[in-house]
């Protein structure tokens, strides 16, 4: 009995020491991953990008004004809840856009890829969320553009790249100043 009391207790030791390590070893790395690195600093300028990059987890493509100019574009008139107006916008729907790094859309969009969504952000760190369901036109039926042009002008303060978010009430989600968007998925 007393063999095995010892390889007993030395077991529930070594458990009790390894979780301590790991405990140990989450917290380190917590703090590792929350901390900025050395030579970056954070942002507090908000004037406008001149490129927009889109990306995910395998590819990243940046787009500057001429090039997105290049793109086929359409127009939409939404109604802006700030201004009280409408307004019409030019630009590639965000759909063209995720196709170009493999976002899973259309029939692609099913299963664990239905867990995908994207983060929007802006130049002034303002991010919105949006689920692939959402900007997918075979799910949804509103439209999800990144526009570069209002009522045929640049966006000016705006721009040069704005989300516009068609079937909101509100325009929250209508990221000014867009300077990237990433393909997530919540696993």
């Amino acid at each position: 009995m007393g063999k095995r009391n010892m390889i007993l207790r030395n077991m529930i030791f070594r458990i009790m020491v390894g979780r301590t390590m790991l405990g140990l070893l989450s917290l380190v790395l917590s703090v590792c991953c929350a901390l900025p690195a050395q030579d970056a600093k954070p942002s507090t300028d908000s004037t406008p990008q001149t490129s927009l990059v889109l990306s995910d987890e395998h590819a990243s493509v940046t787009f500057t004004p001429a090039d997105f100019r290049a793109l086929p574009h359409v127009s939409l008139t939404v109604h802006n809840g700030h201004t009280d107006a409408s307004e019409t916008y030019s630009g590639v729907p965000l759909a063209t856009l995720l196709a170009k790094v493999n976002a899973p859309l259309g029939k692609d969009l099913r299963g664990k890829a239905m867990a995908s969504y994207l983060v929007a952000t802006g130049s002034d760190g303002y991010s919105v969320v949006l689920s692939l369901a959402e900007v997918d036109p075979d799910f949804h039926q509103g439209q999800v553009l990144v526009a570069d042009t209002r009522d045929g002008q640049p966006l000016g303060k705006n721009g040069p790249f704005q989300l516009i978010v068609t079937d909101d009430k509100r325009p929250a989600r209508w990221v000014h100043n867009l300077q990237s968007i990433e393909v997530r998925s919540a696993k």
